[in-house]
Parts: C-alpha cells; sequence; structure tokens
C-alpha cells in the first residue's frame, strides 16, 4: 500500500551515510541518488525509504505523531538494526524488546530527530 517515505534532513550526505550503514542491516539499497534526495528500497515490492532537503527551501522538521516502520524478519534482526541504529548515533526511545501480542520493536531518532522503528510481529498472536 505504501510506496514510500520521505524524511526531511538538513545535512543530506550525513543523513545518507547513517541510512546507507543502517538500511544495508534490512538489505535496503540505493535506487535514487540526486544532489536533492536519495532513496533506498530492499526490492521492488517493498516500500521505499527517501531523504530530502525541504523543497521549500525551510529548515526540515520533525512530525509530531509521525514515525517509519521498518519490518524485519526476526527479532534477531530487529535487535542487530536497532543496535547499528544507536551505533550510527541515533537517539534510543525504547530499546529493542517484546512489547504485546507478539510484536517485538526497538524505537529510536535519527540523526535530524526523525522517529523511527524497526519491528517484527509473530504470526502467532
Amino acid at each position: 500500500m505504501i510506496g514510500y517515505v520521505t524524511l526531511g534532513t538538513h545535512d543530506l550526505p550525513r543523513a545518507a551515510a547513517f541510512y546507507d550503514a543502517l538500511l544495508a542491516e534490512l538489505g535496503g539499497k540505493r535506487f535514487l541518488d540526486t544532489e536533492q534526495y536519495i532513496a533506498w528500497m530492499a526490492g521492488e515490492d517493498q516500500a521505499g525509504l527517501g531523504l530530502t532537503y525541504p523543497q521549500n527551501g525551510e529548515p526540515a522538521s520533525v512530525g509530531n505523531g509521525t514515525m517509519v516502520a521498518l519490518a524485519a524478519d526476526s527479532p534477531a534482526k530487529v535487535d542487530a538494526v536497532y543496535r547499528k541504529a544507536i551505533e550510527l548515533g541515533a537517539q534510543c526511545e525504547g530499546p529493542a524488546g517484546p512489547r504485546e501480542s507478539g510484536f517485538y520493536a526497538g524505537y529510536f531518532r535519527d540523526l535530524d530527530g526523525n522517529k523511527l522503528n524497526v519491528f517484527y510481529m509473530s504470526a502467532a498472536q
């Protein structure tokens, strides 16, 4: 249903280095790379994630209540991606671990303050 999500940044090269390393943990690769916009996806049938300088020239800002969720194929992968995010300078918003009803997730903010999580949802609920 979702084709891609775009996040604003103040420093595209710095943010791109963060997401190159983070999304590689999930099989993500750049598929678009310009001076204004960079985007990744893990496969043609997967949603993409993009970074951009805001088109209106105003400073990038974080949406209150906005969060991007990155799907992982196991709790171990959630742990690995969460650890990588923190290693890369992300701020913890809730360590990786079980939540409720088969939901396992870790929450963090990227270098620009955008909130993300990485999650795994067990089929057995």
